[in-house]
């Protein structure tokens, strides 16, 4: 054989493996290549899709968070509020039962004081007549007795 044939045939050869290659082979993989590519480059896509997500998530959390504080703090000041009026009015009701109670005593008060000097008005009428009984050594008859009570209760 000949090496001009055979250096021939292998690079006749080696075209045709070039041109079967590019033909056959070769569109497949590049193809794939491609694919793989285009998948890697939808992953990294939603990677930061997913990442500005995340970043608008937090974003919301933080701000409903802040805004469940922010109603907290109303409502726990509204409750101190409503028991701040509460204890004001059980105080006001306080004194005005309070109130009530003193006038009522003192209503009660004035009524014995009062029975109490019209019972001492009385005795001391029943011992002035006695007194004065003793004294004249005498029985007054019930009319003078009545009117000398009258008299005295009077002056009294």
């Amino acid at each position: 054989m000949n090496i001009n044939l055979t250096m021939f045939a292998q690079a006749l050869s080696f075209a045709i493996l070039i041109w079967f290659t590019a033909r056959f082979v070769w569109p497949p993989l590049i193809k794939a290549v491609e694919d793989r590519q285009k998948t890697i480059a939808d992953g990294l896509a939603a990677g930061e899709r997913g990442k500005h997500e995340l970043e608008i998530s937090a974003k919301r959390s933080a701000e409903s968070l802040r805004e469940a504080k922010q109603q907290a703090s109303e409502i726990i000041a509204q409750a101190e509020k409503r028991a701040t009026a509460i204890i004001e009015e059980a105080k006001e009701n306080a004194k005005a039962e309070g109130e009530r109670i003193l006038v009522g005593a003192k209503a009660e008060l004035d009524q014995e004081v009062f029975r109490t000097k019209e019972s001492l008005r009385q005795q001391v009428a029943d011992l002035v007549v006695s007194g004065a009984e003793k004294i004249l050594r005498r029985e007054i008859d019930a009319k003078a007795h009545a009117d000398i009570l009258s008299a005295v209760s009077s002056q009294l």
